[in-house]
Formats: C-alpha cells, sequence, structure tokens
C-alpha cells in the first residue's frame, strides 16, 4: 500500500513533520464547502494545516506542497459556488447530499430544497455534470415515510437534478451501528425502522428502474450486500476512476493513480498493474481510494439529527 511522503514544514512552532497528501477530503467529518472555506483557503495560502485524530486527540501536521486534488462533500455548495476561482489551481470535484427530508425536520439547518437543487444544477453547470456527483443519503425508514415515499421523493429531486450529473448515490440507515445517533433520534420523536430484506429489495428495484429512465449510474455508499444483480454499483466516494477521466491533463495526478502518462498520452495500465490503493483507514466496505480527511468533528452547523459526526 502506498503512504504518503513526510516532509518538514515551517510553522510559527518551528520545523514539524508533516505528511504530505496528493489528495484531500474535504470532508467526511464536516462541511467545509458550507462553513469552512475562509479557513481552508488561509491555509493553502499558508501551504500547511494541523489535523486532530478524532479517537485519540493527536494532532497531526498536512502539509499541502504535494496536493493536487480535493473532494469537496457538502449539503450546501452554495459558499463553494461563489468561490469556485480560489481553488482552479487544484482537480476538485464534489459529492453533493440532496436529499427531501423537509417534513421529518432530520436536516434543520439546511437551506430550503428549491434552493439546493439550483445551487446543484448551476455547479453543474460551471463544472460540468462529471464533477458534480448527487447523493441521496441515508435512505431511512421514518413513520410515514416507507419504501414507496422514499422513491417518491428521490424520483421528485432527481426529475430536477439528472440532466447535471452522471451518477446517484445512496446507503442505507443503519441506526443501530451509533449509539449517539439512535439517542438523539428518540429525543426529537423520531422512531427509525430497520431495513427488512423485502425492503432492501423493493428499494434496490426502484432506484435501479430510475437510474435507467435518467442515463444515471447508482451506487452504492459503503453498503455490505452486493446490488450487482440491480446492475447497481458499489462507489468510491474517492474515485480513481473519475478522476482519470476528469482530470487527464494532470499527469502527476495520474502517475500517483497508477496510469501512464509517457509521450504526454495516458494509457490504462490492467488493474494488477497498478498500485493499490484502497483507504486502509475506511470500513472494510468502503470503496474510496487513499485521501487525506482534513476536516474535524463538531465543526458542522447543519444539526442533522441521523449524522455519526455530530456531537451535538
Amino acid at each position: 500500500m502506498k503512504k504518503w511522503e513526510r516532509v518538514i514544514v515551517e510553522t510559527p512552532a518551528g520545523p514539524r513533520e508533516a505528511v504530505a497528501p496528493v489528495i484531500l477530503s474535504a470532508s467526511r467529518a464536516t462541511d467545509i464547502p458550507a462553513f469552512h472555506l475562509p479557513w481552508l483557503r488561509e491555509r493553502l495560502a499558508a501551504g500547511w494545516l494541523a489535523w486532530q485524530n478524532p479517537f485519540n486527540r493527536q494532532e497531526q501536521i498536512v502539509s499541502l506542497a504535494r496536493a493536487r486534488a480535493i473532494v469537496f462533500w457538502t449539503k450546501n455548495a452554495r459558499p463553494l459556488l461563489d468561490c469556485l476561482e480560489a481553488f482552479s489551481r487544484f482537480r476538485f470535484y464534489v459529492t453533493f447530499t440532496v436529499n427531501d427530508y423537509e417534513a421529518e425536520g432530520l436536516e434543520p439547518g439546511i437551506p430550503p430544497l428549491q434552493d439546493r437543487m439550483a445551487t446543484f444544477r448551476e455547479l453543474a453547470r460551471r463544472l460540468g455534470r462529471q464533477r458534480v456527483v448527487w447523493r441521496f443519503d441515508p435512505l431511512m425508514l421514518v413513520p410515514g415515510l416507507g419504501v414507496p415515499e422514499l422513491l417518491d421523493r428521490v424520483a421528485r429531486v432527481g426529475e430536477v437534478l439528472h440532466s447535471c450529473t452522471e451518477k446517484l448515490v445512496f446507503s442505507l440507515a443503519d441506526i443501530a451501528e451509533y449509539p449517539a445517533v439512535d439517542r438523539r433520534l428518540r429525543r426529537a420523536g423520531i422512531g427509525v425502522q430497520e431495513w427488512t430484506p423485502d425492503q432492501v429489495e423493493r428499494l434496490a428495484a426502484g432506484l435501479a428502474g430510475l437510474g435507467r429512465t435518467w442515463g444515471l449510474r447508482v451506487a452504492t455508499c459503503a453498503e455490505s450486500q452486493d446490488f450487482s444483480s440491480f446492475g447497481i454499483e458499489a462507489n468510491r466516494c474517492i474515485d480513481d476512476e473519475l478522476m482519470h477521466r476528469a482530470f487527464p491533463e494532470d499527469h502527476e495526478l495520474q502517475r500517483f493513480l497508477g496510469f501512464d502518462t509517457r509521450q504526454g498520452n495516458l494509457f490504462e495500465a490492467p488493474p494488477s498493474a497498478r498500485p493499490p490503493l484502497k483507504d486502509k483507514g475506511q470500513r472494510r466496505e468502503c470503496g474510496c481510494i487513499m485521501s487525506k480527511d482534513i476536516g474535524r468533528y463538531g465543526t458542522c452547523s447543519h444539526g442533522c439529527l441521523y449524522c455519526y459526526a455530530n456531537t451535538r
């Protein structure tokens, strides 16, 4: 497995050893595009940042000298839309969650659905549909919201967004894995139902049908179940394939991803000849390639009731 290069950076406290990642994840832990772009721009200008491990609270210094690509994760890309040029020296794409849980109040701090869909469409117009990935995530069963209602919500959002993206990514809420999330939802008076095999099959069939209608790839995020019989892929949210297609001109990034850039052309090496890039720091079911996440838990103000990174 590849490891990030280690370098020395100058900080106000003196020289520090730092990891120097090629790909930044911004971020699984918080919504950097919505709340922390001024901080990110400041740190990019400085050339380094400090990251805190959420489990042992140890600080790690991250050099940005080798960074070539950024993957943004967000539920509100409007602030990013207003300063895209600030990130023009990086290759980046956006994984943009657009759910419809307004009636249930599960995402109290995000903009109205109509505003989010308008932002998504404008972002795709500016970046191209390849670089804006739509997530409807997680899919949750709550009172009054069963499989038919969920599929109807996905369909209504998708009718607006499908021409602006190439892929729909989803996951199934598994609240039992996160006791703190379960307690938070119960305090709010929301009882989440566990998925039954029959419900999962009906949902997968419905989503696959929508994908065929719209001409979208449909993919799961970190699900243990194999949905390939429905034509549903296992996703890589930090995606070497997408970066290979979207940024062929960045030969340094392509070499890191394992593609041949001789004579200015890209040749796809067989997978067995490419370095293993799976991110070992993620769950076994996660397909992401290695990146350095730069976010911090407890710093997102969306207040989503189902979020494991919400420490409130």
